[in-house]
């Protein structure tokens, strides 16, 4: 695509949000500087820009009507993989001029999936509407809906040494996400939006480093503050005095964790290396030979059925003792005839096996290692010191299924007097395996009335 001379300057100020935390303020010189630089650049694409301090892969495609999705690779570090992107999924009142929001939210994604895997992953698949996402459905309703594709999920599959990730921490994305956000204040400025600070919505790992963000903004000016809501999604960042069981769990699994890391580990999960590559090999083996019969090391399954079962009893592949009791991805039909999920009950199979192969192959170890240890609660990290700091309104939306009420014990802790939750049951506690999952809440054909409206709401009186 063209880049014209008008979209210069929303290109220098994404650039310039790169660094340190700043407030909204005009143009600088050093902006003015920039654009002219990239002005005289006569860039006919931004693809393959390269070197520190680059603006590479900017892009603009139409989602559905007037809803745009807008991409944008930054470089935030001194390596040629400190490379983060930034996303905005907002609607068009003319070709190229977002119209202007109120209402606005930055998301940060979890483990193994992307902003779009997360978040746009009716547009990775032609098996249910292209709207049936929460970016889209949002940026219908008007909202400016922001998000980050974190470090890891740029890695090619090809890679084979990873020393680049060794201190990759949640230090490390909850910078960029401060990166972000900043930047999604100025472009929003420049483009008609205002200034305002934005709502944080992350989900799982997202949502832990949303916590330890909102903890550490805690302790800047408000000057240099970028959040006015939080809304973590199905997350624990520790477990409470009636979980004593799965504390003692994660300390096992942060024991495993820190062995793994002292012996070199980088990359992976608790499993090993290449933590995501497995899931998306299942699901491209699910589309492409659906009834084949899964090899070694894999249960001899047919890939179909295999599929379904990571998805409905996601906590038998983890091969630890899972964070909570019988947490899974999506819910799944069961009868008394077999143990093996029979479908799914909110999620199609095809949308579910074309997310699976949309999974991102490599994850940093390190924010793997501190998210244990946080659960732990033996080891002293930085990431929750000031959470009855915080005193942004807040929204807690978990899954019956996944963390759920298990996520209120750390959601509590925020300072904040304006918190309330939403925890989606359709099961009582003790047939949990069978209750809204972990994803269902961003792919469930429901979740538009069940999760995302109410979402919405929650922003427009906040």
């Amino acid at each position: 695509m063209r880049i014209q001379l008008h979209h210069i300057v929303p290109l220098a100020l994404l650039w310039l949000g790169c660094g340190a935390e700043t407030s909204v303020s005009a143009p600088t010189p050093e902006t003015e500087v920039l654009a002219q630089e990239l002005s005289m650049l006569q860039l006919s694409d931004t693809q393959g820009v390269a070197g520190p301090g680059a603006v590479g892969g900017f892009e603009r495609e139409q989602v559905v009507g007037d809803v745009y999705h807008y991409s944008l690779q930054l470089q935030v570090g001194p390596s040629a993989q400190d490379v983060i992107t930034l996303h905005r999924v907002v609607r068009e009142r003319a070709a190229w001029k977002p119209a202007r929001g109120r209402e606005s939210v930055f998301m940060v994604h979890g483990d193994a999936w992307n902003f779009t895997g997360a978040f746009m992953a009716s547009t990775l698949t032609q098996d249910v509407p292209v709207q049936q996402s929460i970016a889209v459905y949002l940026a219908q309703k008007g909202v400016d809906v922001w998000g980050i594709d974190l470090r890891w999920t740029h890695v090619p599959l090809e890679t084979q040494d990873f020393t680049f990730m060794k201190d990759w921490n949640m230090g490390t994305h909850v910078s960029d996400i401060g990166t972000g956000l900043s930047v999604a204040r100025r472009v929003r400025a420049l483009t008609g939006s205002g200034d305002g600070r934005l709502n944080l919505l992350g989900w799982s790992r997202g949502a832990m480093l949303g916590y330890a963000y909102l903890s550490a903004e805690t302790q800047r000016p408000a000057a240099q503050r970028h959040v006015n809501g939080f809304i973590p999604v199905d997350a624990v960042l520790g477990f409470g005095p009636g979980a004593a069981q799965q504390r003692e769990f994660a300390c096992e699994r942060a024991a495993l964790a820190e062995a793994a890391q002292k012996l070199g580990q980088v990359e992976g999960g608790l499993l090993g290396p290449g933590a995501g590559v497995p899931v998306m090999m299942l699901g491209q083996a699910a589309i492409a030979m659906p009834t084949g019969i899964a090899l070694p090391p894999m249960p001899p399954l047919p890939y179909e059925q295999l599929a379904t079962l990571l998805g409905a009893a996601t906590f038998q592949f983890l091969g630890v003792n899972p964070m909570v009791p019988y947490y899974h991805f999506t819910a799944g039909r069961f009868d008394m005839e077999s143990p093996l999920p029979t479908g799914l009950q909110y999620v199609r199979p095809r949308q579910f096996f074309d997310l699976l192969a949309n999974a991102r192959p490599y994850q940093s170890f390190a924010e793997i290692v501190e998210g244990e240890q946080l659960l732990c609660g033996q080891k002293d990290l930085p990431y929750d010191d000031h959470l009855e700091q915080v005193k942004v309104p807040a929204l807690y939306v978990g899954a019956g299924g996944g963390f759920g009420t298990y996520g209120l014990h750390t959601f509590n802790q925020l300072g904040s007097k304006d918190k309330s939750s939403l925890v989606i049951r359709r099961a009582p506690e003790q047939a949990r395996v069978a209750d809204y999952g972990h994803a269902d809440l961003f792919l469930a054909r429901d979740a538009d009335t069940t999760v995302w409206a109410p979402i919405h709401e929650w922003m427009k009186r906040h």
